[in-house]
């Protein structure tokens, strides 16, 4: 049970910094193609699940998901309900430097939005994708790989790559 709390309270801390280090507004600025944008309150979300991407990219990464998201996650269904947005944070790793052994992360390098609309995104198996770097979409060539991606890799996971942690 403390072991929960403490991973809870870690989860916080991770995204109160990621708010000082890229901003806390979820801007105006929507996503090329998709129409996406950042989603207000996305840094009091819950915590789905942590990831760590290796080379070239050397990230590590926060994935927080909106009620809708938490609640098919608990649930196991698949597909997601319209409505369901997952938002991705990513910040460099970065060796810590009280601790060899321990990353932290870095510089903030990204923040990218998925949100589950079937009947406006039918042709992206019901997914918009939105990819934001200090606040503002990257340009449009970037939002046209996100779809063959998901497609590819997991479309029998309703095109969703993270899995809830334990």
């Amino acid at each position: 049970m403390k072991l929960m709390h403490l991973s809870g309270a870690v989860a916080a801390l991770a995204l109160t910094v990621a708010g000082l280090a890229m901003g806390d507004s979820a801007g105006d600025d929507a996503s090329p193609i998709y129409g996406v944008k950042m989603s207000e309150g996305y840094r009091q979300w819950p915590l789905i699940a942590p990831a760590q991407e290796a080379a070239p990219l050397d990230e590590l990464r926060a994935v927080v998901g909106n009620n809708l998201a938490i609640k098919a996650y608990q649930d196991s269904a698949l597909p997601f309900p319209d409505g369901t947005v997952l938002v991705k944070l990513a910040w460099k790793h970065v060796q810590s430097p009280e601790f060899e052994p321990a990353s932290i992360p870095g510089a903030a390098t990204t923040v990218q939005v998925m949100v589950k609309d079937s009947k406006q995104y039918a042709a992206t198996g019901g997914w918009g994708f939105g990819r934001f770097i200090n606040g503002k979409a990257v340009d449009q060539a970037q939002h046209e790989t996100c779809f063959a991606c998901h497609q590819a890799r997991v479309k029998n996971h309703d095109f969703v790559f993270t899995r809830y942690a334990p």
